[in-house]
């Protein structure tokens, strides 16, 4: 026998068809919306998540992985390998008057599906978009700015959501491809995410690589689930968010998610203590039950991809990342006004029509939306946010939600998963790393190249470290890490954490860069107290000094600076 059908015949005998020989590796990011850092059960929460677990009970947990604190700059963050400002999105997808916040990807950027596409690889996308402009108004729905969608920036197929928000089952800016469409009968987003991520990988051509980012709106607000989910946690949540949240570190604890001298950070001071008379308590243990439903259905779509590379015997020669986009959101929808709201049930909707808002007036069938305590969450009918009480829990054992450079915004769960490379079973890895690194880790797994200028534009430098040497358990030699969000700042430099935190009411404006407060930095020992209970700002002013300069230099380097005033 010559070599070649000996290798042909291990291959097969190994489960792996013969054209898999040799190939490049597929590469999947699968990211979830507005999730807290302990919610996955392999990362301690009560929520069983057995797809995601099983992925990283064969694979790798990275406890110390972090996010941009916002849904838009992570997408553009993950999806560029350049910090959110460097890509056009330093804020939200709204113009504020410099490149750095643009709201619109820049295209001095290079998404991974356009880089991954030059070197062979067939790109898909279902999920969330939301890194462009979207145009509510009549005009803009039928001739909207396509430039920047996702068919525009290196996808060879897109299903999904080009805005950030919407009902589950009848949402804003739903598109395949180029072109809005309605929902269909039955529509649960979620399902419709996972079935044609499913339909992706039955397309593809056996001989071609793939990359696919799947991008769920789970568990994002609005809360909407199905029946038979919101059923399994029916009374799980009885009593309360101080216990769970108790029940949260110990086991995180147990599993060496954190560590033992780490302390539980207080209870939010806008949260009562369960024991106190809490106004709508019933309203409030649906709110996390539909949450952890959300989640469920989630990890049951995550389920039916695994079993789709299974079947199509892709999984072994598949690169899986798992991870979230912000830590656990506490808005509480206070502000949203000035919305129409209806008394009586309506004329139902013409099956073809649109949605073109976040917040519909009426179900497809005419029942008008109601929101928080208005209506208890779960159905169409219903709008509502689980606010800080349960967010609080999501993001045990850290201070802080979504918005804030604090760990409670920008800590991520990353599950990393990858049988041919990989040989782990739940393993951690504590090396400091940031959505930066995922296309470096692309980059460098798929054979490819980072151009320094694509369709006539020179590309900004790639910022990320490949995370190759982390799945070997060796270090990430870089200098620091860097936030910027709405005002909050952060740098991390090995187990040094200077932080500091803007009102999101009042955002710093820094304009001019002498408007920079100098005095508002916490410093944190990461090592001793990840849960930034204990501020050394005033033992260590040097460090201070001398790190606040290097965020400064950063900022102005990116673009955080100046910040528009606006």
């Amino acid at each position: 026998m010559n070599i070649f059908k000996y290798l042909a015949f291990v291959f097969l005998a190994l489960g792996c068809s013969s054209d898999q020989v040799g190939k490049k590796p597929n590469i999947i990011i699968i990211m979830s919306d507005d999730m807290g850092f302990s919610d996955l059960s392999c990362y301690g929460g009560e929520i069983p998540t057995p797809h995601i677990d099983n992925l990283a009970m064969n694979g790798l947990r990275f406890t110390q992985f972090y996010n941009t604190a916002r849904c838009c700059p992570t997408r553009a963050s993950l999806l560029t390998g350049l910090h959110p400002h460097q890509a056009g999105i330093g804020h939200m997808v709204e113009d504020r008057g410099t490149p750095a916040f643009k709201g619109d990807l820049s295209k001095n950027a290079v998404t991974i599906a356009e880089v991954l596409k030059a070197n062979g690889y067939s790109t898909y996308l279902s999920g969330k978009w939301h890194i462009t402009p979207y145009d509510d108004s009549p005009e803009g729905i039928k001739n909207p700015d396509k430039s920047n969608w996702p068919r525009q920036r290196g996808f060879d197929k897109f299903f999904g959501m080009i805005s950030g928000a919407g009902s589950f089952f009848d949402p804003r800016s739903l598109a395949i491809d180029n072109e809005y469409i309605p929902p269909d009968e039955n529509f649960y987003f979620t399902d419709k995410v996972t079935d044609y991520a499913i339909e992706f990988i039955d397309q593809n051509k056996k001989t071609d690589p793939f990359f696919m980012y799947v991008a769920y709106t789970a568990p994002h607000w609005p809360l909407h689930a199905l029946p038979e989910d919101i059923i399994r946690y029916k009374g799980k949540y009885n009593t309360g968010w101080d216990k769970i949240r108790q029940e949260r570190i110990d086991r995180m604890k147990v599993m060496g998610i954190i560590k033992k001298q780490w302390e539980l950070s207080p209870r939010d001071k806008n949260v009562k203590d369960w024991q106190d008379n809490i106004e709508d308590r019933d309203w409030e243990i649906r709110n996390m039950e539909v949450y952890a439903a959300m989640i469920d259905r989630m990890d049951q779509g995550i389920g039916k991809i695994i079993r789709k590379l299974e079947e199509n015997q892709e999984l072994d020669n598949t690169l899986i990342f798992y991870l979230q986009d912000n830590g656990a959101c506490a808005e509480d929808l206070g502000w949203i006004n000035n919305r129409v709201e209806f008394k009586e049930n309506q004329p139902p909707m013409d099956p073809k029509e649109l949605q073109t808002k976040m917040i519909p007036d009426i179900t497809r069938d005419g029942v008008p939306v109601k929101m928080m305590r208005e209506a208890l969450a779960g159905p169409p009918e219903s709008y509502s946010a689980y606010g800080p009480s349960w967010a609080n829990v999501s993001n045990t054992p850290f201070r802080e939600y979504k918005h804030y450079v604090h760990e409670g915004g920008i800590a991520s769960p990353l599950v990393v998963h990858w049988p041919n490379n990989i040989l782990a079973s739940g393993d951690l890895r504590e090396q400091p790393s940031h959505l930066i690194d995922i296309m470096a880790t692309c980059i460098e797994v798929s054979g490819s190249k980072y151009p320094s200028e694509y369709n006539g534009n020179v590309i900004i430098p790639i910022e990320g470290l490949s995370l190759v040497p982390a799945f070997k358990n060796e270090n990430l030699n870089r200098e620091a890490l860097y936030w910027e969000h709405e005002g909050n700042r952060a740098v991390r430099m090995g187990k040094w954490k200077l932080v500091s935190k803007a009102s999101i009411n009042n955002p710093q404006r820094w304009d001019k860069i002498e408007n920079l407060d100098q005095n508002q930095w916490e410093l944190f020992d990461m090592e001793l107290d990840r849960t930034e209970l204990n501020d050394l700002s005033q033992k260590y002013p040097d460090k201070v000094s001398s790190m606040s300069v290097m965020w400064t230099n950063w900022a102005k380097k990116t673009g955080a600076i100046p910040r528009p005033n606006k």
